[in-house]
């Protein structure tokens, strides 16, 4: 799927939800199924700078692609990041880099999350284009 499709994808399955109690229900549980970061790479370097709560997020570059692994000490913040790598795990540098990230807003997170983890959210999403950026100057060089 395109990070397009994936977003639209997680805007219609925010729309099945009568209030904001079942979508944070629905975050956590994301959060729940997030495949887990190996413990090797929960250090200080891969901390998210920003979030209130501590993020571990490991990008690792895999046939062309960016695979994202994360974890979080709350289990809001550890759906949030659920739902971000759920869009652009497994995209190209590329692809990720120039994305335009609207899905947030579509599904009204902006407005439902507290002050300090709207920041903790943009501070992840920053750190994954970032990442990207970083890949794709590499494959730029070789």
């Amino acid at each position: 799927m395109t990070i397009k499709e994936q977003q639209d994808r997680i805007i219609e399955d925010f729309e099945v939800f009568g209030d904001w109690m079942e979508k944070y229900e629905y975050i956590i549980q994301l959060g729940k199924d997030l495949p887990l970061i190996d413990p090797k790479y929960k250090t200080d370097d891969n901390l998210i700078r920003g979030c209130q709560s501590k993020v571990w997020l490991h990008a690792e570059l895999t046939d062309g692609k960016l695979v994202f692994t994360a974890d979080s000490d709350a289990v809001i913040t550890k759906g949030l990041v659920g739902l971000v790598i759920q869009v652009l795990s497994g995209q190209t540098p590329k692809d990720i880099a120039e994305a335009e990230i609207y899905f947030i807003d579509a599904i009204g997170l902006t407005s439902h999350l507290s002050p300090t983890r709207s920041n903790g959210l943009l501070s992840m999403l920053k750190q994954i284009k970032l990442y990207a950026i970083g890949y794709q100057a590499k494959s730029l060089q070789n």
